[in-house]
């Protein structure tokens, strides 16, 4: 099997001196991480040093070692290992022929990004490569492209920030022939002050373009035509997305499927697809316009692609459903959406509880983060959500939650929690057969361990 790294290859990237001649099959910086045969890059982080760890990689079995200081161990040696990350990035951009996806967005970007990856695989026959997890900074984006082997067909390649000018520098070192913005909403508006600013911060994912470029961008925004007019400075091609008939890629129907998820006809700029999604909720049906349009704009295989959106299953806390065993015998439907959380993936989660079948739906909200000035008004905005989606009883987590508590008082149930495990206390013997319980907070907030705990009942 050809390496994804050779040693002369790693110094010849970044300019380092090797000690002695070594092949790695994978890139980690965080020694937890390390497998067989992997380069473990020696990073300074804010509090640790990897230099630190280097005994814990090479007895994982850390292959090769990227460094910044003589050490023991087969290794090449840098003037600045973060750097070093980088020139490794920029040199696995340059050797491979793949097709190069970016994704960013305020929402939908990692769902979109692994849609992305399934329908490439499909089509290429395992020769497709995205980021894993959410690895979408200044640290994972270098790392996941160096991560990409010479001969990946396809590349996706997730692209967060918080804050003006990381995209810019991300899109630069990825250099994508198709860059996708999902959605833009009010996410980490406490740096911006606006969602203009956010749409333009956004938009700096168009200046890396390269090639016969295309920009995605979501026709149904109200930032349509600020996107519209960065991206025809930087992309060959334009293409819109969304359900108002002036897209270019649009729904023509949708209805409900079998299993919760939704058939959908859409039209694209050069074709006509019916298809299924099987993640149930309309900014599914948005993601999977993002993905198709994408896939034409490659001249990938559209068939391949609808069939892929119709296997996909729910991530981990993005969307992933499990039937967990209640106190009176009966069962009750888990959705994990703990991962993450701002004022539009709130609603749209919020909708989506709406339309499942229940005897009861209970909301587990946490506090959203980021927020700033606006974050009193942004929580309370989420009232008319909550009863909309016909919520009998709301466990709020975290001080952010108060506005949100006073604007339902007297309307719903309410009851408040400091942290994951008192909404479990909260829970604890209450669930009963046919609930459907939304688990949904920023990450911070920690509600992933909540779902963790109530996915033990599984086995109960």
């Amino acid at each position: 099997m050809t390496p994804l790294w050779t040693s002369e290859a790693i110094a010849e990237a970044t300019g380092g001196t090797g000690s002695w001649p070594f092949e790695a099959n994978g890139v980690a910086f965080d020694s937890r991480e390390v497998a067989q045969g992997d380069l473990f890059v020696a990073m300074k982080g804010e509090h640790a040093d990897g230099h630190d760890f280097i005994p814990r990689a090479l007895a994982a079995g850390a292959a090769g070692l990227l460094v910044d200081r003589p050490v023991r161990g087969p290794c090449v040696q840098v003037g600045d290992t973060t750097a070093g990350l980088n020139d490794l990035a920029r040199a696995a951009r340059q050797r491979t022929d793949a097709k190069i996806i970016g994704v960013t967005g305020s929402a939908g970007k990692t769902g979109t990004k692994e849609a992305l990856f399934q329908a490439f695989d499909r089509m290429s026959f395992g020769a497709a490569h995205r980021s894993l997890k959410s690895y979408n900074n200044h640290v994972g984006v270098p790392l996941s492209l160096a991560r990409m082997p010479a001969a990946s067909r396809y590349g996706v390649f997730e692209m967060g920030m918080n804050h003006e000018g990381e995209l810019r520098a991300l899109t630069r070192l990825v250099r994508p022939h198709v860059a996708i913005v999902t959605t833009i909403a009010p996410a980490h508006i406490e740096y911006f002050g606006s969602e203009e600013k956010i749409a333009d911060a956004k938009a700096e994912i168009f200046e890396g373009l390269t090639g016969e470029a295309v920009a995605i961008i979501p026709y149904d925004s109200p930032h349509v035509r600020r996107l519209y007019n960065v991206a025809t400075r930087h992309a060959r091609q334009v293409v819109t997305f969304g359900f108002g008939s002036g897209a270019d890629v649009r729904v023509i129907d949708d209805m409900p499927a079998a299993g919760g998820g939704t058939m959908v006809t859409a039209q694209l700029r050069e074709a006509r697809l019916s298809f299924t999604v099987a993640m149930p909720g309309r900014h599914w049906i948005g993601n999977a316009l993002a993905v198709l349009a994408t896939v034409e704009a490659v001249g990938g295989d559209l068939a391949q692609a609808g069939l892929a959106l119709a296997d996909m299953a729910g991530l981990p806390g993005r969307g992933a459903r499990r039937m967990i065993h209640t106190a009176d015998g009966g069962e009750a439907l888990l959705i994990d959406e703990a991962y993450n959380a701002n004022p539009a993936s709130m609603a749209v989660t919020l909708a989506q509880l709406g339309e499942e079948k229940a005897v009861r739906r209970i909301a587990v909200l946490g506090a959203m983060k980021e927020l700033g000035a606006q974050s009193a008004a942004l929580h309370a905005g989420l009232a008319d959500p909550v009863r909309a989606a016909g919520v009998a009883l709301a466990i709020l987590v975290g001080d952010e939650m108060a506005p949100l508590a006073d604007a339902l008082a007297g309307d719903i149930a309410i009851e408040r929690a400091a942290d994951a495990a008192g909404a479990f206390a909260l829970l604890a013997g209450r669930l009963a057969g046919g609930d459907v319980v939304l688990v949904k907070g920023s990450n911070s907030i920690g509600l992933t361990k909540l779902v963790e705990t109530l996915s033990t009942l599984e086995e109960a």
